[in-house]
């Protein structure tokens, strides 16, 4: 079985590309405050709500009863967006989905493109299509355009350039018509707004994503901070929006959970600064013409797995990113894909759907189960719980052939008698002749794989069962 055409970003497995992030000091650095004052701000915002354990509640019961109905709904939502004058495509990949974006970019006569932020069009190498297709796509999102410009990676869901500094940011806009004279963030903005306007101005087509799209209205909402959106989803002749299936909502009240869960728990405000919703088309006003791609691309294969499904409730938030300590000290682009920190570690191989390849097979380890991610996630995810049942399954899929499976059978046959085990204890107590202050800390191999990362225990000269025959007899 091969990996659905989910975009991989040429990471090595996760432990070795986490080894060389640990390495840059300065990605660290930045990692470690802009984590740290959004999760400080996060704590202020949610405890002014008496209520926000009942929201999470409800955010998880509306997400459950989608993907319990999913196929109703996403009809609903065909319908009513139908009925409002837009046009509904439905891609089962990521192929498909960048064949009818391209195709519709061309039917408009134009070779450039303005985009919306979006995590389902990175998902699908949406910008790589257009381009092999003769297609230029502009970001418009403010730290997406700094990756853009920087030839590089994004290393988080909310802020895609968060291991950029400023001074490395005014070299990046080096490139751009008017650069900035210093690396002040008002003058770093104020170039990016320049540069974006042109743009913006002569653009007749442009692709969002989507937050939500509610099945009884036919509406798209699409929240963010900047107002880079916003001049996207008004401005162009023809607007294309790319959704994955699990966005839709069925009720237009449910908004109301959504719309204080989201910007809580991503950017730590009460409520986004621009909420942009539209149900098809109006004539005369905004983009005359509305297309929504519907995606799959790995969806309805992560519905069928009963614990794995709850990764589908997440609203793209990142709140898990800035409480884990693995992401905390690796960064995004260590996790290889465009799903980075705890969501992306069950998300993304769900969605490529072959734990058999290495790459994909590394992610779930990436966790230290400390269970932070859960306790913060506003749709109440149980990361810890899918990242070991995607171990398992990890395990299942290597077979009983590699080193920790006759690991663990040898010690299921030490385990199986008594003499054979208390034989073990005593070989094992040898062991502490290597230990170094009380620790060991330098073993042979195999258990140089454990301690050339973390200190054993000395195993005690005496065990308990033969500290018990010699006192009780």
């Amino acid at each position: 079985m091969g990996r659905n055409p989910v975009t991989w970003l040429g990471s090595p497995t996760f432990p070795d590309a986490a080894r060389r992030a640990l390495g840059d000091t300065q990605l660290r650095g930045n990692l470690r405050k802009a984590t740290t004052t959004i999760r400080g701000k996060r704590e202020s915002v949610v405890a002014e709500l008496d209520d926000w354990e009942e929201l999470r509640r409800a955010g998880e019961s509306i997400k459950d009863e989608v993907l319990a109905d999913l196929d109703t709904q996403l009809e609903r939502l065909e319908v009513a967006v139908t009925e409002r004058g837009g046009v509904v495509h439905w891609a089962r990949d990521a192929d498909e989905a960048n064949r009818i974006v391209l195709d519709l970019v061309q039917e408009e006569d134009t070779d450039e493109v303005v985009k919306v932020k979006s995590m389902a069009t990175a998902e699908i190498g949406l910008n790589e299509a257009l381009a092999d297709g003769g297609v230029n796509a502009i970001e418009t999102d403010l730290a997406e355009v700094i990756v853009q410009l920087g030839d590089d990676r994004p290393s988080h869901i909310l802020v895609p350039a968060i291991h950029r500094n400023r001074a490395e940011i005014k070299e990046i806009f080096a490139q751009m018509p008017e650069p900035p004279a210093s690396d002040d963030p008002r003058v770093l903005a104020e170039a990016a707004r320049k540069y974006l306007r042109r743009k913006f101005l002569s653009a007749k087509v442009a692709i969002s994503g989507a937050n939500f799209g509610v099945a009884d209205t036919g509406s798209i909402v699409v929240v963010e901070s900047e107002g880079n959106g916003r001049m996207c989803l008004t401005l162009p002749e023809t607007l294309i929006t790319v959704m994955g299936v699990e966005k839709v909502l069925p009720r237009w009240q449910d908004l109301e959970v959504f719309l204080q869960l989201l910007p809580r728990s991503s950017t730590a405000e009460r409520m986004n600064p621009y909420t942009s919703i539209w149900s098809g088309v109006t004539p005369g006003d905004g983009p005359q013409k509305f297309h929504l791609v519907l995606l799959d691309n790995g969806r309805t294969s992560t519905l069928a797995d009963e614990v794995g499904r709850q990764a589908l409730r997440c609203i793209r938030c990142s709140a898990c990113l800035n409480v884990c300590p693995v992401y905390e000290r690796t960064g995004g682009q260590a996790y290889g894909s465009v799903y980075p920190g705890p969501i992306g570690a069950i998300l993304a191989p769900q969605l490529a759907g072959d734990l058999h390849d290495e790459q994909t097979a590394s992610l779930p380890y990436a966790s230290s189960l400390c269970g932070a991610c859960y306790e913060v996630c506003p749709v109440r995810i149980n990361i810890p719980e899918v990242l070991t049942h995607l171990r398992a399954e990890v395990v299942e899929a290597k077979g009983k052939r590699t080193p920790e499976a006759m690991a663990m059978s040898a010690a299921a046959w030490v385990f199986g008698d008594r003499k054979r085990y208390e034989a073990a204890q005593k070989a094992g107590s040898l062991t502490r002749f290597l230990a170094r202050g009380g620790t060991l800390s330098s073993l042979p191999w195999p258990g140089s794989k454990w301690t050339d990362t973390r200190d054993a225990p000395v195993v005690p000269k005496e065990s308990f069962r033969s500290w018990w025959r010699r006192n009780r007899g």
